[in-house]
């Protein structure tokens, strides 16, 4: 535990101090890199997730981003040359929870505080985090209070598809998760 809580605590220096070794121009690179990205995949996400609500309501848009979601990153990580993937400690996707202990480190410093994004060098790549909040209304309809944002047939799809969903239970503007890309040079 103590190990752990030094790690953090030594992780949340080093991103404080931001560049964490990286010279000026290839972190302004791949932080102007990573925040464009992220604006696209984000950008795209909301307006798909957009659609899929207006077309059929939250349930259908639940299983929109059940079967599409992961096809749009996997498109967007073709075109950009790197891995895009979104993680947090109350993930939807069992594939999106806190991997290792950099995930856990980043994550307890995004917590503790209001930073927006980071990069670090994660051995020969460059690894760019990206705050996701509960920014819309309209987010709350599938990671709100289940009792009183969620429809109950929105619920039940959820069980459906997620039978072990922790992203729910969030208010407008939380911290919700991370975005991560992972740039190879």
């Amino acid at each position: 535990m103590y190990r752990n809580l030094l790690f953090a605590g030594l992780l949340f220096l080093s991103l404080s101090a931001c560049k964490q070794g990286i010279d000026n121009e290839t972190y302004t690179k791949f932080q102007a890199r990573g925040n464009d990205v992220t604006n696209l995949a984000q950008g795209t996400l909301l307006v798909n997730v957009g659609s899929a609500i207006q077309q059929g309501g939250p349930k259908y848009a639940v299983e929109f981003c059940n079967l599409k979601a992961g096809g749009i990153i996997d498109s967007l990580n073709l075109i950009y040359n790197c891995t895009i993937s979104r993680v947090s400690d109350k993930n939807r996707n069992p594939e999106n929870g806190l991997k290792d202990k950099i995930d856990r480190a980043v994550w307890s410093t995004f917590s503790a505080n209001d930073q927006i994004d980071t990069l670090l060098q994660v051995k020969n790549n460059f690894v760019y985090y990206k705050r996701i909040n509960t920014a819309m209304p309209a987010c709350l309809k599938c990671h709100g209070n289940p009792d009183t944002d969620i429809n109950p047939t929105t619920r039940e799809k959820l069980q459906k598809l997620y039978p072990n969903d922790l992203a729910t239970g969030y208010k407008l503007n939380d911290f919700r998760g991370l975005w991560k890309l992972e740039f190879k040079p």
